[in-house]
């Protein structure tokens, strides 16, 4: 089954297209099912959109999830729609997302890391004249934010567990492995699937997230894996995906997930 789960569109500011777009992109990859997954609005303000170059503005989600019930019962027997969304973790705004996106029925919600410490994961100037032990701290404290937000139960997939090096590739070279590993424990443990997103080529690291390293830990620990392209241009839905599949394969993994309902699904690769 070839499916992709990671998709925005126009409402957040910063991609291309209409969600029909991205369906009929789908349709065209012949994918079996498309999830559509923008960013949530930012609740943490009190303000309609408070960045609107990065989030919808409240009063948009509910149009959202409209369009996409009405797309899902329009192309229905052509390819599954899915209804999905892509959040923010942020511990001190957590309850509040939690009522909130849990008053639409959601396929699935993604869980993302997007900033640490109130700087953005891809800013490159953040590390800027920091230590190396400094450097181990934030890379750290990236991987301890993941851990909460798989233990939150908000969750049924996180994505790009490694994007911090989308925009600073020495990243990966920073030691955190007892991070890594206690976080790909925790997911695990938490029965939520992490994402192979092929959206890094887009980024100064080029490349996949996560690092091939992460996923043989992730198929040692056990965790469950999906795809998502992250496309943001309707011509990106699935992007690599059999490459994604094949790679899989060759470190171990026999099948990979997707949501309905918030329930997992278990095919084959």
């Amino acid at each position: 089954m070839k499916f992709d789960l990671h998709t925005h569109h126009f409402r957040c500011g910063h991609a291309d297209g209409n969600i029909r777009d991205y369906i009929e992109a789908g349709i065209e990859a012949g994918l079996q099912a498309i999830g559509i997954s923008d960013h949530t609005p930012y609740f943490g303000s009190e303000l309609e959109q408070a960045f609107p170059r990065i989030a919808m503005g409240k009063s948009e989600l509910q149009h959202y999830v409209e369009e996409v019930l009405a797309l899902k019962e329009e192309y229905a027997g052509k390819i599954d729609v899915l209804l999905g969304i892509e959040s923010d973790y942020f511990p001190a705004h957590a309850e509040l997302y939690r009522t909130t996106l849990g008053q639409y029925p959601f396929d699935y919600i993604i869980g993302s890391v997007h900033h640490t410490e109130d700087v953005s994961i891809f800013n490159k100037t953040r590390w800027n004249g920091l230590s190396s032990a400094r450097k181990v701290e934030v890379k750290e404290s990236y991987y301890s934010l993941i851990r909460e937000s798989a233990r939150s139960g908000m969750f049924q997939i996180l994505g790009h567990i490694d994007a911090m090096k989308g925009n600073y590739p020495p990243f990966s070279e920073i030691i955190a492995d007892q991070a890594i590993d206690e976080t790909l424990q925790v997911i695990a443990e938490s029965n939520v699937a992490i994402e192979i997103n092929t959206s890094g080529k887009t980024k100064l690291s080029g490349g996949w997230y996560p690092s091939d390293a992460i996923l043989e830990r992730a198929h040692h620990y056990g965790v469950k894996v999906t795809f998502g392209s992250d496309a943001h241009k309707p011509q990106r839905v699935a992007d690599e995906l059999d490459d994604v599949r094949t790679r899989l394969k060759e470190i171990g993994f026999t099948d990979w997930v997707y949501f309905k309902q918030k329930q997992m699904q278990v095919v084959p690769l």
